[in-house]
C-alpha cells in the first residue's frame, strides 16, 4: 500500500492547522502549544487509520486484468500490446506491464480510469530493436482507494516468451500493395502488349503498337488482330544477404543486417506474388545458409523461419566465394541481388569484382544500405572548424561510393544506393519496374 499525493496534502493541512494555533496562542498568550501538538498528532493519525481502512478495503473489490496473447513482433516497429480489464466499481489505475528491458514502451506506464461494471481493452506499444526470443514478466497495478488516500498495489503473473522477427508489418502492408495493384498492372500490361509471353488475341484499336499485329491470324479472319504479351512467369530470383563485417554497423536504431534483412522478405514476397521462384542466400566468409528457388507462399514462411535467428559476424565477406556457389546451384538465367555495403572502389574491389563475374549470363543487381546520417552530415551547413571537418569526410565519403557504382555500371551490373530505413520500398519498386520492362 501507498499513500496518495492526497493524504500528503491532508497531513500538511493539519500541520498547518496546528501551526496556526499556537501562533495564536503564542500571540495572545493563551499557552495553545500543547494543545496545538495535540491537535496535530490527532489529526495525523486519524489521517493515517483512513489511509489504511481505505487502502484495506481496495483488496476486496480488485479489479481484473490479463495480457492478451502477443504473437510474434516485427523489429523496427511500433507493435501494439493489449491487456483486457474489468472493474466491478469504479477504478482508478497505474499499470506497468513488465516488457523485456531492451524494448522501448510508449507509454512506459498506464494511468487508467474505469467506470463501474465495464470491460475495458488497453493498449500500448512496444518497439524492439533487437531479433531474438525474449521473456515477459508479471503486470504490476496500483489502484486508488474509494476515498482516495491509498493506493493499493499488487502483481498478476503472467509470464509469457515472444518472439522477434524481422519487420512483419511491413511484410503485410506490401501484400496488400501489391494485390492491389496486380490486377490494374496486369490490365494495362495486355492492353499495351508489354511481355514476352503470349496471351492472346484481340482486335486491333487505334494507338496500339502495329509491330504486334498477327499477321497470319489477320488474313485467317480479314480482320486486324494484336498478339497480347504478358510479362514472362517463372523466373528465377536469386537474393544475397551479406552478414559480414559492414553489416554490423547501427544505422537509426538497427543494424545495418537488420535492415537488410527486412528487404530481403520484403523483395522476395513481392517476387513470389510475381510468380517468380525466389531463392535466398546468406554469407559471411562462407555461404553458410542457403534456400533454394522455390515458388508460392510457404517458401516465403520458410525464408521467415530460416532467416530469423541469424546474426551479423564481425567477419570480412567472401564476395566471390558466395557468387561462384551460388552460380554452381543456380545454372539458369536470374536477376542476382546482392545486398551490402561498401566504402570505395579499392576497398570493395572484390565486390566488384564478384558483381561484374555474373554478368552476362545473369543479370547483377548491387544494392548497398547507406547511412542517412552522413547524408545529412553532407548537406549540413557548418559554422565551426570541428563541424566543416566532419562534413569534408562525408562529402568524400559519398564521392567514393559513387565512383564505385560507376564502375559497376560500366561493367553491366545494376545499381541501386539508398538509405538503410528506406532501402525495402525502393528495392521492390526497382524489381517491379525491372519486371514490367522484361529486363531479365
Amino acid at each position: 500500500m501507498f499513500p496518495s499525493r492526497r493524504v500528503y496534502l491532508l497531513l500538511l493541512l493539519g500541520t498547518v492547522i496546528g501551526l496556526v494555533v499556537a501562533i495564536v496562542g503564542t500571540i495572545t498568550g493563551s499557552g495553545w502549544l500543547g494543545f496545538a501538538i495535540l491537535l496535530t498528532l490527532i489529526w495525523d493519525g486519524l489521517i493515517l487509520l483512513l489511509t489504511l481502512v481505505d487502502g484495506w478495503r481496495v483488496k476486496s473489490d480488485r479489479v481484473q486484468l490479463e495480457r492478451l496473447p502477443i504473437g510474434r513482433l516485427s523489429i523496427g516497429r511500433h507493435n501494439s500490446v493489449y491487456l483486457k480489464l474489468h472493474a466491478n466499481r469504479p477504478a482508478m489505475l497505474q499499470i506497468r506491464d513488465y516488457y523485456p528491458p531492451v524494448f522501448t514502451a510508449t507509454p512506459e506506464v498506464l494511468h487508467v480510469r474505469v467506470p463501474a461494471n465495464r470491460d475495458e481493452e488497453l493498449t500500448y506499444t512496444v518497439l524492439p530493436s533487437q531479433r531474438g526470443e525474449y521473456n515477459w514478466g508479471m503486470i504490476q497495478l496500483r489502484q486508488l482507494g474509494a476515498w482516495g488516500l491509498a493506493w493499493h498495489q499488487w502483481s498478476v503473473a503472467q509470464a509469457e516468451a515472444v518472439a522477434v522477427y524481422p519487420d512483419l508489418i511491413g511484410l503485410r502492408s506490401l501484400s496488400i500493395r501489391l494485390t492491389i495493384q496486380s490486377t490494374g498492372n496486369l490490365k494495362r500490361a495486355q492492353r499495351l502488349g508489354m511481355g514476352t509471353e503470349f496471351a492472346e488475341l484481340r482486335e486491333y484499336s487505334v494507338g496500339d503498337d502495329p509491330r504486334l499485329i498477327d499477321w497470319k491470324a489477320t488474313a485467317r479472319r480479314s480482320r486486324l488482330l494484336l498478339r497480347v504479351l504478358e510479362p514472362e512467369h517463372e523466373q528465377t530470383l536469386i537474393i544475397l544477404l551479406d552478414s559480414g563485417r559492414l553489416m554490423t554497423a547501427q544505422v537509426q536504431g538497427l543494424a545495418r543486417f537488420d535492415w537488410g534483412m527486412n528487404a530481403v522478405l520484403s523483395l522476395a514476397l513481392a517476387g513470389l506474388h510475381r510468380g517468380d521462384r525466389v531463392g535466398v542466400g546468406v554469407f559471411d566468409r562462407q555461404l553458410h545458409t542457403w534456400v533454394p528457388p522455390e515458388r508460392g507462399q510457404n517458401q516465403l514462411n520458410k525464408l521467415i523461419d530460416r532467416l530469423t535467428p541469424l546474426q551479423p559476424t564481425l567477419r570480412e565477406p567472401d564476395y566471390l566465394g558466395a557468387v561462384t556457389t551460388v552460380t554452381q546451384q543456380q545454372t539458369r538465367r536470374a536477376l542476382v541481388v546482392l545486398l551490402t555495403d561498401l566504402v570505395d572502389k579499392t576497398a570493395s574491389a572484390e565486390l566488384l569484382s564478384a558483381m561484374a563475374r555474373l554478368s552476362p549470363r545473369y543479370l547483377p543487381f548491387c544494392v548497398t544500405l547507406r547511412d542517412p546520417q552522413i547524408d545529412a552530415q553532407a548537406h549540413y551547413l557548418t559554422q565551426d572548424i570541428s563541424s566543416s571537418y566532419a562534413r569534408a569526410v562525408a562529402l568524400d565519403l559519398l564521392t567514393q561510393r559513387q565512383v564505385a557504382f560507376g564502375t559497376l555500371k560500366q561493367k553491366g551490373v545494376l545499381v541501386l544506393d539508398a538509405p538503410a530505413n528506406q532501402i525495402s520500398e525502393q528495392l521492390v519498386d526497382r524489381y517491379l519496374q525491372l519486371k514490367t520492362r522484361n529486363r531479365l
